[in-house]
Parts: C-alpha cells; sequence; structure tokens
C-alpha cells in the first residue's frame, strides 16, 4: 500500500530552467512530465502548483518600480503559462492533464473550483492549478498549501533544488545538515526559510505533512511518494 492516495506537487518556476538563465527548458519540462506520469500511474491523484520565477517574479519586480498589485498579477499570468507548457508536456507523453486558473481566463484554462478539481483527479487526471491564490501578496507556496488542504491532500510535496531541509543553505555551507524528520514549530524557531510563513501556518493548523524534496534528481518523485528515506518531512 501507498503511503500517500492524492497528493499536491509544488514546483518551482526557477527549477523549469534548467541550465537555462530564463524561461523553460523542454529537457527540464519534459523529464518532470515523465515522473508524474510514472507516479500517475501507480495510482495517485496529483495535484500541482507551479511558482512564476523563471519568468516573472512580483515581489523582485516592486523593486524595480512596479506596482507591487500589478507585479504579482503579472507572477500569476507567469504561473499559467508554466502550467500550460507542463499540461501540453503532460499531453505529448500521453497523458491526461487540466489548467485551472483561480482568475477566469477561458479557454485559456477551466475556473478553479475543489468541485471540479476533484472531478479531475478522481477521473485519473493531473489538475494543475495556475494563477496563484487570485489575489496579490500571496506566494506559490501559500496557494499550494491552500490548494492542498482544499484538495484533502494527504501531503504536500514540495520539490525543490536540495534534497531535504537543511540546518543551513546546503549550496553556500557543505557541511549543513540534513534533517529526515523535522516540526513545524521547530522551523519558527530555527528560523528556517522553507516556506513563507503563512504557507507554513496554514500547514501547521490543518495537520498537513509537508515533504521537501530534490525534484531535479531523475526519480526522486517516486522515491517519496514510495516512502523510501530521501528529503525530509516536516509534520506537527
Amino acid at each position: 500500500m501507498l503511503p500517500y492516495r492524492r497528493i499536491l506537487l509544488k514546483l518551482s518556476g526557477e527549477s523549469l530552467m534548467g541550465k537555462q538563465q530564463y524561461g523553460i527548458d523542454p529537457v527540464r519540462m519534459n523529464e518532470y512530465a515523465e515522473e508524474i506520469l510514472a507516479a500517475s500511474a501507480m495510482g495517485v491523484q496529483i495535484g500541482i502548483v507551479i511558482g512564476g520565477g523563471n519568468i516573472f517574479r512580483g515581489l523582485s519586480g516592486s523593486t524595480k518600480g512596479f506596482d507591487r498589485v500589478k507585479g504579482d498579477q503579472m507572477g500569476m499570468l507567469a504561473t499559467v503559462i508554466n502550467s500550460l507548457a507542463l499540461q501540453s508536456a503532460l499531453i505529448s507523453s500521453g497523458g491526461k492533464a487540466t489548467v485551472f486558473t483561480s482568475i477566469r481566463m477561458e479557454p485559456v484554462g477551466e475556473y478553479y473550483s475543489k468541485e471540479k478539481a476533484l472531478e479531475a483527479l478522481k477521473a485519473g487526471k493531473i489538475a494543475i492549478i495556475a494563477g496563484g491564490t487570485g489575489n496579490p501578496y500571496f506566494t506559490t507556496d501559500t496557494a499550494s498549501a491552500l490548494r492542498a488542504i482544499e484538495l484533502e491532500s494527504d501531503a504536500m510535496f514540495k520539490g525543490t533544488r536540495v534534497n531535504g531541509i537543511f540546518t543551513a543553505d546546503p549550496e553556500k555551507e557543505p557541511d549543513a545538515v540534513r534533517f529526515d524528520t523535522i516540526t513545524f514549530d521547530e522551523i519558527y524557531r530555527r528560523g528556517l526559510k522553507i516556506m513563507d510563513l503563512t504557507a507554513t501556518a496554514l500547514c501547521r493548523e490543518n495537520n498537513l505533512p509537508v515533504v521537501v524534496f530534490n525534484m531535479d534528481e531523475k526519480g526522486n518523485l517516486l522515491k517519496v511518494i514510495r516512502n523510501e528515506k530521501i528529503g525530509t518531512v516536516v509534520t506537527n
């Protein structure tokens, strides 16, 4: 028996760049699509939220003269572009995927509702939820936590560039030690920047486990789904 029946997978926009400096690397996108479809074939229902940092990040835009609200709206549109690209890659690989958007933009995507997204998941489709929460000042981490809770997911999987949560940034400090498990309270105490505080609080208050792992290493998504000892599991 698999430990996870339904998951919400959070992908970072920056990871979609692959070895490029900007935009979407088709090789990386196809690798993600293959991993996701393999997980789906195991019987796991998968919802996905993707960031938009490979195209535009609202918060950084506000430091360059953009109005914060307009900047965040631009970032929401960047997540829609990434979501459409992933949908295309999944369908090209023989899968079924639906893009839902948190703001109305038919026919680009179907307007998100819990009921419609659950219908898609139960029909064996990948549900890609774009546009963040639909509101400025909220990150895609918060959107991921919100959608995971709404869809009654068993866990939120946060795909990153490093294999879990460490005592310090392992890309800067090679001696940093990885946690196998950690609590939300300890993340607060240590000041570890895994997700923004709103997302962390949502997961903590709703008892939603978060699994942090390296999505860029091929095969890791399947290993985490099988409950192999990689990455870090965050619980209460």
